[in-house]
């Protein structure tokens, strides 16, 4: 049996624990053995890992803290490739193998835009992430990026030549998506008979820009109304409070914190909305075209424009503008035609991406088929 070793920090809510959860139980469906080794096996996602996935808990406090139980893992273990994700665990996987002297194929996974990363962790944090990054990642097989944009990014900043970064987008589970959407929703705030509900998801930080689509839905309910709910957290919550009682926005404004099924939501919204400033791949845009929503996204750096097709599935906007974003909210509440969106996110779907993950970490396994 293939064995194959994936690290990540934890499973703490976040698009990329789910993306890998999601790939380590279609792995593990498909005949290969997996392990997810967590820098701390804490996080909601550990109970949606199949029970063929045999969880790893170095029970670290940090992801550095964790490298030599890594390279011990590697050592005796002996799995065939390792799949890391996440600027950290990344560096740590790769500086485990080289103290392992093993010959694991490590593939290191990067899911952000690292030049926009300033925004989310400060100036220092990002140059040395950067750093540090730029040191390991060329000693990794092969790096996954999970769009173009991102892709781009990676080859300019890390100094990796494009032609070794395999662009693999995330993926979605479109019958899983389908049947959570169909539950009853956590949380107070969909009524069918209210307003038309506006959705966005997200951790409130500073890549997410809410405060542009508080500015937008403030401009848009002068003329419509609506509602507008943000699930999620993050350390942005207290200034978008404040600036939504500067706003008058107060009583339309729904945050429920961290949900851990956001897809009953995306479906009972009318529209949904992404203002970031940055995106690698957008899951939660993704997620909202499979359950059927309407959306409305910023243009920005990364695979936004990517997944909608060059919006052909969702009006996209300037990033930071809110006049434009209130106008496409408006328009899309207004908006009479059927379009099937999940036409597109059947193009994202999970068993098609896995199988590419696996065309990367097992390339010999599917060498034979690529032969004429």
């Amino acid at each position: 049996m293939r064995k194959i070793l994936i690290f990540l920090p934890s499973l703490d809510g976040g698009g990329a624990e789910r993306v890998f959860v999601e790939l380590a139980n279609t792995f593990s469906s498909s005949g290969v053995s997996v392990d997810l080794a967590l820098a701390r096996a804490t996080g909601p996602y550990l109970s949606e890992l199949a029970p063929s996935v045999r969880v790893v808990d170095f029970s670290c406090p940090g992801v550095l803290r964790s490298l030599p139980q890594l390279a011990r893992h590697l050592r005796t273990e002996r799995p065939e490739a390792m799949l890391s994700a996440l600027e950290h665990a990344n560096v740590v996987s790769v500086l485990a193998r080289r103290i392992a002297r093993r010959q694991t194929r490590c593939v290191i996974s990067t899911r952000s835009v690292l030049s926009m990363l300033k925004h989310e962790v400060g100036v220092l944090n990002a140059w040395r992430v950067t750093q540090a990054s730029r040191l390991a990642y060329p000693f990794a097989d092969a790096v996954i990026a999970n769009s173009a944009g991102v892709a781009a990014d990676v080859a300019c900043f890390m100094r990796i030549p494009r032609e070794r970064i395999h662009v693999i987008h995330n993926p979605l589970s479109i019958e899983s998506i389908d049947r959570l959407s169909r539950e009853p929703p956590e949380g107070a705030g969909i009524d069918a008979a209210a307003a038309p509900l506006i959705l966005s998801v997200g951790r409130l930080s500073g890549l997410k820009d809410f405060p542009t689509l508080l500015r937008a839905f403030a401009l848009a309910r002068r003329t419509h109304a609506c509602r507008l709910a943000i699930l999620g957290e993050g350390p942005e919550r207290r200034r978008l409070e404040s600036l939504a009682s500067r706003l008058g926005i107060g009583s339309g404004l729904l945050l429920p914190g961290f949900v851990a099924n956001p897809f009953a939501w995306m479906r009972s919204a009318a529209l949904f909305v992404s203002s970031s400033i940055s995106e690698g791949c957008p899951n939660a845009l993704m997620q909202a075209l499979a359950c059927g929503t309407r959306v409305v996204s910023t243009d920005c750096i990364g695979g936004s424009r990517e997944v909608l097709d060059n919006g052909k599935w969702g009006e996209l906007v300037p990033v930071g503008d809110a006049v434009a974003m209130a106008r496409a909210i408006t328009a899309a509440l207004d908006a009479t035609d059927q379009v099937d969106v999940r036409r597109r996110a059947a193009d994202f779907s999970l068993e098609k991406t896995a199988r590419r993950y696996l065309e990367v970490l097992l390339p010999a396994d599917f060498s034979s088929e690529a032969s004429p």
